[in-house]
């Protein structure tokens, strides 16, 4: 068949024939461009498995391009036309808002996959505007509180930004104007990309087969397998044709030391000391690998310091904290932040989605930008999201060594709990990607004399593995138990300073 104008290597255009086929036994014919109405039919499972380097973004983005020019309609998280229900459609997702924009960044209209769970309830008015807005309606005419340049504003700004609550903020729309409720979806959609999915768990497994006819799964299966998952990934048990790996690390890859580096790690017969000389060896040769002596507490602002070990991470989060100046009881402007997840009673259901919806799921990376305009209400960057600022009831949690119970600088009634993050371990690192990674070898190190091993991989190399390939273009590999000093104070005026689309500062 005709591939898109992208060089394949044999394995990737073997896997883009393979889920061609898949798909035009569901009825979508990207070689013919031709679309059959959905059909209800059992769910079909495919995943695309390789390690980092592997080519498994490209292989989707190509994917999404084919159908696309197809004319299959993608869905995003943030509105979905009553008109699309008809169409063939494609949702292209991931387990984390981090993991998303990765994929966003690169062209990938992605979004997480609790996003596609719960669907935005739209007021008919501006509802209206949404269906103009993706192509489905006329311009509409008196829309009260809206002048025609508004609208164009809007019009103009989802010409860039695929993104309807975007565009309304462009017109001059709070999201409590248009969005009047979230609910969990109902329907089924049609055909699923779901990448990193390394990460799945189970139960969400089988949530995404019951809202996907055709389901496509890409991960590695290098990573570390989800927590009470026994060290399998939820495509293990695919075989044959539907288990399609990719094995060629390509041209692009292979002039970069960090994936040398992860795929070093393969070999059985490398011990820790040989991979620690193999990593000082690179450092001396390649500016993106850095053999350092101190942990670089600049970096932490914004990526966090990789770690195995719980009482490691609280450690370097007090130590990063008191070279700041920060007070016991009280956060800086520009902490960074780990949502730990919702503390709402079920009574209030439709506040949890609220602050879901925009972020502040369990894992999402925050930065603090101080407090809110309401006691225990805190101004927040939530990194990866579309719409990143927002404003919510926060239970602030700074945990301190030894100590069974954290200290908690101020605290809502109820809402969104949040941990330090300046370190984080390395099981909540998956699916996220910073330019720059520090990772804590002396808690590698612990995992390589301890002696473990996960789906007959040494522990050591897994956690290596991840932390290493979470590092877009630097490396740092930390080897001593030791913070420099910052640079400069704490701040937050590299984020995008632009006001909240959607407000949550409501009692809760």
């Amino acid at each position: 068949m005709t591939l898109p104008a992208i060089q394949f290597s044999d394995d990737q255009a073997e896997a883009f024939d393979a889920i061609a086929e898949m798909l035009r036994g569901a009825g979508v014919d990207i070689e013919n461009e031709t679309l059959l109405p959905p059909q209800d039919a059992k769910s079909t499972v495919m995943a695309v498995v390789g390690k980092a380097g592997s080519g498994k973004t490209l292989l989707l983005a190509a994917m999404y391009q084919a159908l696309e020019g197809a004319g299959v309609e993608v869905v995003s998280g943030d509105y979905e036309s009553r008109k699309s229900r008809d169409k063939r459609t494609l949702a292209i997702l991931a387990p984390t808002n981090k993991a998303a924009s990765v994929l966003r960044n690169r062209g990938v209209p992605a979004t997480t996959i609790h996003r596609i769970l719960y669907t935005p309830m739209y007021d008919p008015e501006y509802e209206k505007i949404a269906e103009w807005l993706a192509g489905n309606g006329p311009r509409p005419e008196d829309v009260e509180g809206l002048t025609e340049v508004a609208l164009d504003r809007a019009y103009a700004y989802y010409q860039t930004n695929k993104s309807i609550p975007g565009a309304l903020a462009a017109a001059g729309l709070r999201g409590s104007d248009f969005i009047t409720g979230w609910k969990r979806r109902e329907s089924p959609l049609d055909i699923g990309f779901i990448d990193e999915s390394s990460m799945l768990d189970a139960k969400q497994y089988e949530d995404l087969q019951e809202i996907f006819p055709t389901l496509v799964l890409f991960g590695d299966p290098a990573q570390l397998a989800p927590v009470n998952q026994s060290g399998g990934m939820v495509f293990d048990g695919l075989k044959g044709k539907r288990k399609l790996e990719l094995s060629r690390v390509h041209r692009q890859t292979q002039d970069n030391p960090i994936l040398d580096l992860a795929h070093a790690l393969a070999d059985p017969h490398l011990q820790f000391q040989d991979f620690e000389d193999m990593i000082r060896d690179k450092a001396r040769s390649d500016d993106r690998v850095q053999w350092a002596e101190r942990v670089n507490c600049d970096l932490m602002a914004r990526s966090p310091c990789l770690v195995w070990r719980n009482a490691t991470r609280i450690r370097l989060i007090n130590a990063f904290r008191s070279v700041y100046g920060a007070p016991e009881d009280e956060l800086l402007e520009g902490e960074p932040l780990i949502c730990d997840g919702i503390e709402l009673p079920l009574k209030h259901r439709k506040k949890r989605l609220d602050l879901e919806a925009r972020g502040l799921i369990k894992g999402a990376q925050v930065i603090y930008l101080g407090l809110g305009r309401k006691p225990g209400f805190s101004r927040l960057h939530v990194m990866g999201a579309e719409d990143p600022q927002v404003s919510a009831a926060s239970i602030m949690k700074l945990e301190k060594p030894d100590e069974e119970e954290p200290i908690i600088p101020f605290a809502a009634r109820m809402g969104a709990t949040f941990l330090h993050g300046a370190a984080v371990t390395i099981h909540k690192a998956q699916g996220s990607q910073w330019e720059e990674v520090q990772v804590f070898a002396p808690d590698i190190f612990v995992a390589a004399k301890v002696g473990r091993s996960e789906a007959g991989q040494p522990l050591w190399k897994r956690l290596a593995y991840v932390a290493i390939t979470r590092a877009e273009t630097r490396l740092h590999w930390v080897v001593r138990s030791a913070l420099a000093k910052p640079s400069h104070p704490l701040q937050v005026d590299d984020l995008p300073a632009k006001p909240a689309a959607l407000s949550l500062e409501a009692e809760t």
